[in-house]
């Protein structure tokens, strides 16, 4: 392929409800917008197949193959087999239901090693198996850098280690963890890895076969999709996993038996529409069309990337010369360190008050402790209160940074 172009960013935000750039939207981590593709996916899904699927009859058997899509072209976006992504209700509910299907792999004194980095979802889970006889280890950040260090899971790893969680991308932070390089230390001990990518998917290509991880979990919600979550498993531990749902579904029926009631039906075929948004970015950009879906993926992404950087910078600059202003996490856009979702505390002022203070100006932020309670806590902060979050994605434009960052300069 020619040199990847320059994101044009007009495309990409005409491909979504023009409702969508009333204000400037930097709640991003919080949840996507989703382009008009989503949205005619639920639309047809609902007014042509809202049937129980999979019946011989016309309208159901579209639904299933709409429903089959949907999961396939998920899974293809991350480099997965279809059988191997469960699409459930959120990551939260994929990773509870997760943890008990594992249990019975777990000995009374065998041990997981989780973070006090990441969001509740791949945490309170796994902490609550020590109720049944098992030790959880807490792989804690450096406080003053919010950042985790890979010696530290070196000195937790033991004999007895079966499971290590952590995720790629801190919602808080925004500092990338090198996911392959963990997964080669946990393996090394014996013992599997569970990540949770929801903060990353909304801005780097995953290859879960490339990162050899042996689950992994992602929001679609926040990655221009439906309200959704979507765990990947390796196959054989999907197979190993107890089954959750329905006694009469076998041990052998991937995904389904760990998908209790099993998936939306409109929202797993809307699924198709994310995909459709990713064709039609790299349609848009690049005259050579991909081998394949997944490739397709990685050089959208590549414009998300650089666009991004774009956004971040003069932010980053904005809060680096701020008096008073402590951000969380690396001060640079760098790429390669960290995605462009960034949370501060301004001295002498409660978090809770900031967003307001910006909302004259249509710009749209947040504050709270974003489920990672237990990060928060430990960076001395009050969880009460909470950090201020920004967070950009590929959408977003200068115009809309010189507004964030003209109405925050007023607030403080």
């Amino acid at each position: 392929m020619a040199d990847a172009p320059n994101l044009d960013v007009d495309f990409a935000r005409r491909q979504f409800p023009d409702s969508a750039w009333a204000w400037a939207f930097f709640e991003n981590a919080g949840g996507s917008f989703v382009p008009r593709s989503v949205i005619e996916r639920l639309g047809a899904y609902m007014a042509e197949t809202q049937v129980q699927p999979g019946a011989p009859f016309p309208a159901s058997a579209s639904a299933a193959r709409r429903m089959a899509e949907g999961q396939r072209r998920i899974a293809e976006m991350i480099n997965a087999g279809p059988d191997e992504v469960i699409v459930g209700p959120s990551t939260t509910a994929n990773i509870y239901v997760l943890a008990n299907a594992l249990r019975p792999w777990f000995a009374a004194g065998d041990e997981i090693i989780v973070t006090n980095l990441d969001h509740e979802a791949n945490n309170g889970a796994w902490r609550r198996l020590a109720e049944t006889g098992l030790i959880v280890r807490e792989w804690k950040v450096d406080a003053e850098t919010a950042e985790l260090d890979p010696a530290d899971l070196e000195r937790l790893l033991g004999e007895r280690t079966r499971l290590v969680c952590v995720s790629h991308c801190s919602n808080i932070v925004g500092t990338f963890n090198d996911v392959a390089a963990i997964a080669g230390l946990a393996h090394a001990a014996g013992a599997l890895v569970c990540v949770d990518g929801v903060a990353y998917a909304p801005h780097r290509a995953i290859d879960v076969k490339a990162l050899d991880v042996d689950f992994y979990a992602l929001s679609p919600y926040k990655l221009y999709g439906p309200h959704l979550g979507v765990l990947y498993g390796k196959r054989q531990h999907l197979l190993r996993a107890r089954g959750q749902n329905h006694y009469f579904i076998g041990e052998d029926d991937i995904p389904l038996k760990l998908n209790p009631g099993g998936p939306n039906h409109e929202l797993t075929a809307a699924l198709a529409g994310t995909a459709d948004y990713f064709e039609a970015m790299h349609g848009h950009h690049f005259e050579d069309r991909a081998n394949s879906f997944h490739e397709c993926v990685r050089a959208v992404y590549g414009l998300f990337t650089a666009h991004e950087e774009e956004l971040a910078a003069p932010f980053v600059k904005f809060l680096s010369a701020k008096p008073g202003v402590r951000l969380i996490g690396r001060p640079t856009a760098s790429p390669a360190e960290r995605a462009p979702t960034f949370s501060f505390v301004v001295e002498g002022r409660h978090s809770a008050d900031i967003p307001a203070l910006v909302e004259p100006a249509e710009v749209a932020i947040r504050s709270g402790h974003f489920y990672a309670h237990r990060l928060i806590n430990d960076l001395g902060i009050d969880p009460d209160d909470g950090v201020v979050r920004v967070s950009m994605v590929h959408y977003n434009t200068a115009r809309e940074v010189e507004r964030l960052i003209q109405a925050l300069d007023r607030a403080f």
